[in-house]
């Protein structure tokens, strides 16, 4: 179910009043927290304010202003944009610290940024001109991410605004994203498991199988 051109701007008010929104992700993450401030996502979520919040990176506009301060060469700068749009991960990604944005700063800890651009293509109009965006799962402190509108209105508290829409697949066996962590020469590591790397065998097969499809050889 798309959402309405009503809830689309209705979510999009909320943004820019500076209020934490809901969003679906497509099958099968699970929905994620977003606003224009970091410490707002954090107190929708109900832990401290100043903890490191996801860069939400929508667009090809927001990848190139924040890609200048990446500390990786051209190929790996690809292949991490690639790895954000069509694999849907989660990625923390090296910075070179003389060029970091101030905006980008609440996602960096120890020299790398966390970064997440998963976008279901009917949300770009309500994410359009908002800005920069601090993202994480949807879930309240000690709960598992939201599945559905109707999980995550029964967590959060009522000024979080919540997008009324799916991506019409089923909420069951949907999960947070994979995290890996980029580095020079094309250099993956797995750091948490989640929705992508689960029908594998292990995060080496997980790894083996994105450097076949995406690591020219």
């Amino acid at each position: 179910m798309t959402p309405s051109i009503a809830e689309s701007a209705a979510a999009a008010d909320a943004l820019r009043a500076g209020s934490a929104v809901v969003f679906p992700n497509p099958y099968p993450l699970t929905s994620v927290v977003a606003a224009t401030s970091p410490d707002v996502v954090n107190t929708a979520k109900g832990r401290p304010a100043d903890q490191a919040v996801a860069l939400w990176l929508v667009d090809d506009e927001r990848w190139t202003e924040f890609a200048d301060a990446l500390d990786l060469d051209n190929a790996t700068r690809d292949l991490a944009r690639d790895l954000l749009v069509h694999e849907r991960l989660t990625l923390l990604l090296p910075l070179a610290t003389d060029r970091v944005p101030d905006w980008a700063s609440p996602a960096t800890r120890d020299g790398h940024a966390l970064v997440f651009g998963a976008c279901w293509d009917p949300l770009r109009p309500i994410l359009t001109g908002i800005g920069h965006l601090h993202v994480s799962s949807a879930n309240r402190t000690g709960h598992p991410p939201a599945a559905s509108p109707a999980e995550a209105r029964a967590m959060f508290p009522p000024e979080v605004h919540v997008l009324d829409a799916t991506d019409d697949s089923s909420v069951a066996g949907r999960a947070a994203t994979t995290t890996l962590r980029v580095s020079r020469n094309h250099g993956l590591a797995h750091t948490r498991p989640g929705a992508q790397d689960r029908a594998y065998s292990g995060p080496d097969a997980y790894l083996a199988r994105l450097r076949a499809v995406y690591v020219a050889t």
